[in-house]
């Protein structure tokens, strides 16, 4: 199983099929698991959604397909009641319990699209995980945690406006993210209520994973450094900062680094 997150870091990142990615990684934590039926589901769902939307030629036709098809038809939603629960963020329970957050429901839509052939990406928006459907020709942004619905133009520059704090610089335009970025922030979701639950190993495992699956990350590198070092685990975190030298080239962030090197000594 940790061979398939190995995997996940040597890889080209068109080569991540998104909801196997997702599945692999919640595999870790439940490792009797049969994922067969879980492929299984997913299969249904593009076969469904192949069947729905055969005549759906726009982006907006394709977006509604896929609100009905993993909405009505599937039954998933998204959780609003008990949002931190870690299983939001995990594939197989977001799967069994058909409920979760922004970014594993992005990732059912993201990848039930791809799976018939439809162009789709997750979108990185402050604060929130949205979708387009579609390509350069009238594509469509839909927010899958309320149901798939469209977001209009204004209403994604109110959530633009919000997310601006006094400090950070605007953010005019949002971005599609690439899949393993997309596989980070889930785990990100899980490893900051670990910590905020004051589960400071579960976090450090979890950014251990990110590192391992997107070793050019660089803020995983640091985070995992910090627990180690809460832990009392200097070597691990003075190789951790190393390999963080490694893949950063931001000069701020590598005098803080070696400033940080020189700094931890063993005890």
């Amino acid at each position: 199983m940790l061979e398939d997150v190995i995997r996940l870091g040597l890889v080209d990142d068109d080569e991540i099929v998104l909801d196997e990615a997702a599945l692999s990684l919640a595999r870790l934590d439940q490792p009797n698991v049969d994922l067969d039926p879980y492929h299984d589901l997913l299969d249904a769902v593009a076969t469904r959604l192949e069947a729905i939307g055969k005549d759906a030629a726009t982006a907006r036709e394709r977006a509604e397909a896929l609100s009905s098809v993993l909405g009505d038809a599937f039954g998933f939603e998204g959780d609003e009641a008990t949002y931190d629960d870690p299983a939001n963020a995990d594939l197989i329970r977001v799967i069994d319990r058909r409920r979760g957050l922004p970014v594993s429901r992005s990732i059912l839509y993201v990848s039930a699209a791809r799976r018939v052939g439809w162009a789709a990406n997750v979108l990185d928006v402050p604060g929130h995980v949205l979708v387009l459907v579609g390509e350069e020709v009238a594509p469509v942004i839909v927010d899958p945690f309320c149901g798939g619905i469209p977001v209009e133009p204004a209403q994604l520059g109110a959530l633009l406006m919000a997310a601006q704090s006094g400090s950070a610089p605007a953010v005019r335009h949002v971005a599609a993210m690439p899949n393993r970025a997309v596989l980070v922030r889930l785990l990100l979701n899980q490893a900051t209520r670990a910590e905020q639950a004051g589960k400071g190993r579960r976090a450090l495992e979890l950014y251990t994973r990110m590192t391992v699956m997107a070793p050019d990350y660089g803020p995983a590198w640091w985070e995992r450094a910090r627990l180690e070092g809460i832990d009392g685990d200097v070597a691990a975190a003075r190789a951790s900062l190393t390999a963080l030298l490694e893949v950063s080239r931001e000069p701020e962030l590598r005098n803080r680094v070696t400033e940080t090197l020189a700094a931890l000594v063993a005890p």
